[in-house]
């Protein structure tokens, strides 16, 4: 309850247009009881560090789940006959349409809860049993992380500096959706935000907020796409760039160019391993030669979720266990497994940490992409000269350290 008391909903300026709002929605919106349930329901989100809150009808009931460390949760709902009630106050508060319910609507709200300040957007879309609603949580509160902060080792942390630092080139992130991509880009950009460069990012959408950094957000509904934004970055005299996304040949080309005329350029792409990122690059129609002259470092990356320090269990691995993960020769060493307890809501893991695969280029690597070699041939060779550490590798490392389970380390590498 206190904390419920201590959150109070910043309404958005815009005023919604009385003539469209049903009445009877809009009273039983603003009963306290129903102000109360929604207090609650995002209070229980912000404090479980929920990053989205899934509010579903089903025939007879109503299912409230909570994405925590990328897993959906279930939560206690309310029954189905506040189930309208419960809508119809969160779409008031994102400055929905109360009265259009048969048709996808998207909004946003802002709650400050305990002095944090939470960004919230809100997605509705129609179903059989009424409308579904997604509520994605950013708190603006907790700040831009730190390279040492993102399960990196002391030797790529000092690696991804030094390449960052020149004056141009460009740097990849690749991976699944979810996987932490843009947190390493905001990493990266924090350590060279410096009051003497320009930094300008493209993104769609704008999540974060960070000081002495012009963002840019896409605008689809007036022509302004990657490629166009780019071009138009292009012309703000910037030092450094960061689009969202590499999609398309034009948008690929752009930024070549960018890296190629003094910029540095970070962006992500779309393939399952950091020696695919080439590929993905000489598939959209980047000469070879463009390629191997402007790429400093792809980074692939997983999120895998950290086991709850207040409940793990060490227990000694089998022989194919230390086996697979390549530890059979690292002396006796204790695995931990996930148990369950209050402080994880019973799931045994409490946060998470990015597993990564850094290729760093260099003139063997640059021969090999002007030789038209496969993605599959680099990576053989990299990891056979010890140029690379590949995903598994990185995840073995995270198992034996204690910070993962070799279950979820698994479940994260096999997911490509």
């Amino acid at each position: 309850i206190q904390e419920i008391e201590e959150m109070d909903v910043v309404e958005e300026k815009d005023s919604f247009p009385e003539q469209v709002i049903e009445s009877t929605l809009q009273n039983m919106a603003e009963e306290a009881p129903v102000i109360r349930l929604v207090n609650s329901i995002l209070a229980q989100a912000v404090r479980e560090g929920a990053t989205d809150l899934h509010i579903s009808p089903e025939k007879d009931y109503v299912e409230i789940r909570l994405r925590v460390d990328g897993k959906l949760h279930h939560i206690p709902a309310p029954p189905k006959r506040m189930f309208l009630p419960l809508v119809s106050r969160i779409k008031i508060l994102s400055n929905l349409d109360i009265s259009v319910s048969r048709i996808p609507q998207d909004g946003r709200l802002t709650i400050i809860m305990n002095h944090k300040e939470i960004n919230i957007r809100v997605s509705t879309i129609p179903t059989v049993y009424g409308e579904n609603l997604v509520l994605r949580l950013l708190n603006t509160s907790s700040g831009i992380t730190t390279l040492e902060k993102i399960g990196l080792s002391e030797n790529d942390i000092h690696n991804i500096k030094r390449k960052i630092a020149l004056p141009y080139g460009m740097v990849l992130c690749t991976g699944p959706t979810g996987s932490g991509k843009s947190t390493t880009l905001f990493a990266m950009l924090s350590e060279i935000n410096k009051p003497h460069t320009n930094i300008i990012t493209l993104e769609d959408p704008v999540e974060y907020r960070m000081e002495h950094i012009r963002q840019v957000q896409l605008n689809h509904k007036a022509g302004m796409t990657f490629a166009s934004g780019l071009r138009s970055i292009l012309r703000q005299d910037p030092d450094s760039i960061m689009v969202g996304e590499i999609r398309d040949a034009e948008t690929s080309r752009v930024a070549i160019q960018a890296a190629l005329t003094g910029h540095m350029v970070f962006s992500t792409v779309h393939t399952n391993d950091s020696t695919g990122a080439i590929t993905r690059l000489l598939d959209m129609g980047i000469e070879s030669f463009l390629v191997s002259s402007v790429l400093l470092v792809t980074i692939a990356q997983r999120l895998v979720r950290r086991v709850c320090p207040y409940c793990k269990e060490l227990y000694k691995p089998t022989d194919k266990e230390l086996k697979f993960w390549g530890l059979e020769n690292r002396g006796p060493v204790n695995f931990v497994r996930a148990k369950g307890c209050s402080q994880c809501m019973d799931t045994g893991y409490k946060g998470r940490i990015g597993i990564y695969e850094i290729l760093y280029m260099d003139d063997d690597i640059r021969q090999m992409i002007l030789k038209g070699k496969s993605a599959q041939d680099i990576a053989k060779f990299t990891t056979r000269t010890g140029r690379l550490k590949t995903l598994k590798m990185d995840a073995a490392q995270k198992v034996f350290n204690g910070d993962t389970s070799g279950k979820e380390a698994v479940s994260a590498i096999m997911a490509g």
